[in-house]
């Protein structure tokens, strides 16, 4: 008497099959041999499945046939995932295991396909003769193993994600100093180094005969004390002064367009030129200003000033943001859309603009002018232990309530956090994952900008430094409103000496 009689009178039937040509044994290989208790629960699964298929073997042919086309379909969606594996082979082959991977990966693909046919030729079977099921299901239980190949495919994908977000941003960093279409640079820091050391004995070379323009960076909007320690001492100098007012968390476009108009706006209303200088994605936000428009603006800026701006890109946010990577699994990319969407109601193409791939994408259409003078300005910030103990100040709490009775002005606390300290974990990430340094956010090699004169100080400056003083700077050492002076008047120079330059090849 077979299982199904059994079944069918009442009567007990093993739970695993007897026919062990086709039972479990050749069905469900050794998939979890690291995990014995994975592995048996699988298997379980299977003699069960095997169990209920004997019981059952005159299925229904109306129901087989309404199940036809889903067969058919079901079929297509195997080819269309083994296709995937393909062009992932390709991918795969790339690194170490490559050999093994490609291997599988074709063994993998070849028998999502047959195991569709064979799923198709069951549900063809069933609509034609209802005698044929029990055969058809033997002979798919024959090719049982096809679909662990889909598993094993998936396991391979899954090294592959892996291995991607191994990987990371290993490619892209100092992208722009690989390219050779993009111009060389030319080392300023010995100029620069001068000046800041003439600025600290009171020597200001700083013309009035131009307008400065501050362009902040990512997530200014939320620190009301950005750049102001440089507008104010710009302004004890007698020096015009405006730190731009855009939302920082917009595009690199959108910014673009609101900067050109503030450009023009300062143009009209004061007849001097414009002189920028934009910190982290300030500067590339005008640089882009500069490179889409600059047909417009071309008479009215002197030029551009970029400090510790991710240029040819981040490795920050491309890691954050790159899709195909295990942080897939913990929706980081949705976290991020929260926090910037959400919370401090920005544009995630802020973020997803400083990517390497965005930043590919628009450098190979926008190009900086070549007769724009640029400077290019970028630190490494320290990782030792004493930057934990580093507050930076960015903001003020007025206290009404506690009201000097002298001015009867309300008491200001300053608002300080822990910046110093993240930066150093960050370019700590950096240094250790990729062997780069960084300020924190930016690499190095990254903050170039193709055909400027870079400056490379050695004193050790986090990202945030630039922008908002600390508690405990050290009196000896030049301030952030100093440094950008000294970076504006480098700028001046290079200006004069480049406009020398090409009245001499028009004469």
């Amino acid at each position: 008497m077979t299982d199904a009689e059994r079944c069918r009178n009442g009567e007990g039937a093993p739970l695993v099959a007897q026919n062990d040509d086709h039972g479990v044994n050749g069905l469900i290989p050794q998939l979890f041999t690291s995990l014995p208790a994975l592995n048996e629960a699988v298997s379980c699964l299977a003699q069960t499945t095997t169990y209920f298929t004997g019981c059952f073997p005159g299925c229904d042919v109306a129901s087989s046939a309404r199940d036809s086309s889903d067969s058919v379909v079901h079929a297509q969606e195997l080819e269309t995932f083994s296709s995937v594996l393909t062009e992932n082979d390709s991918v795969i082959s790339n690194h170490p295991i490559s050999s093994e991977s490609s291997t599988v990966l074709s063994e993998s693909s070849s028998l999502a396909i047959t195991a569709s046919a064979n799923h198709d030729g069951i549900a063809r079977a069933s609509v034609g003769d209802p005698s044929d099921i029990t055969g058809a299901i033997v002979q798919s239980s024959h090719n049982g193993q096809n679909g662990i190949s889909i598993f094993q495919g998936y396991r391979f994908l899954l090294i592959e994600r892996a291995q991607r977000t191994v990987r990371g941003s290993a490619d892209d960093i100092g992208w722009l100093k690989r390219d050779p279409e993009m111009p060389p640079v030319e080392d300023g820091t010995e100029q620069f180094i001068e000046i800041l050391d003439n600025i600290r004995h009171g020597l200001h070379k700083l013309p009035n005969s131009v307008v400065y323009l501050l362009v902040p960076g990512l997530f200014s909007n939320h620190g009301p004390l950005y750049f102001v320690s440089t507008k104010t001492s710009f302004s004890k100098m007698g020096l015009t002064c405006h730190i731009v007012k855009i939302h920082s968390e917009a595009s690199v476009e959108k910014n673009a367009k609101e900067i050109k108009d503030y450009i023009e706006e300062i143009y009209w209303g004061s007849n001097k030129r414009v002189l920028l200088l934009g910190h982290s994605k300030g500067g590339v936000d005008a640089a882009a200003a500069l490179s889409i428009y600059w047909s417009d603006l071309k008479d009215k800026v002197a030029g551009l000033a970029i400090a510790q701006s991710p240029y040819g890109g981040s490795p920050i946010a491309s890691d954050i943001l790159r899709e195909g990577q295990l942080g897939d699994y913990v929706n980081v990319r949705k976290l991020m859309e929260i926090l910037i969407c959400k919370v401090i109601k920005g544009d995630m193409q802020a973020l997803e603009d400083l990517t390497y791939m965005k930043r590919k994408e628009f450098l190979k259409k926008h190009r900086l002018p070549k007769e724009l003078p640029v400077v290019s300005f970028h630190t490494e910030a320290s990782i030792t232990p004493a930057v934990l103990a580093t507050l930076s100040h960015i903001a003020h709490a007025e206290l009404p309530l506690m009201a000097t009775l002298s001015d009867g002005q309300p008491a200001r606390l300053p608002v300080v956090i822990p910046l110093g300290a993240v930066m150093a974990a960050c370019a700590q990430l950096l240094q250790v994952r990729y062997g780069e340094k960084s300020d924190g956010l930016v690499a190095r090699c990254d903050a170039e900008a193709p055909g400027s004169v870079v400056v490379r100080p050695t004193r050790k400056l986090d990202h945030a430094w630039m922008v908002y003083s600390s508690l405990n700077d050290d009196p000896s050492e030049p301030d952030a409103a100093q440094v950008c002076e000294a970076l504006l008047t480098l700028l001046v120079e290079v200006g004069q000496k480049k406009r020398r330059e090409l009245s001499m090849k028009d004469e």
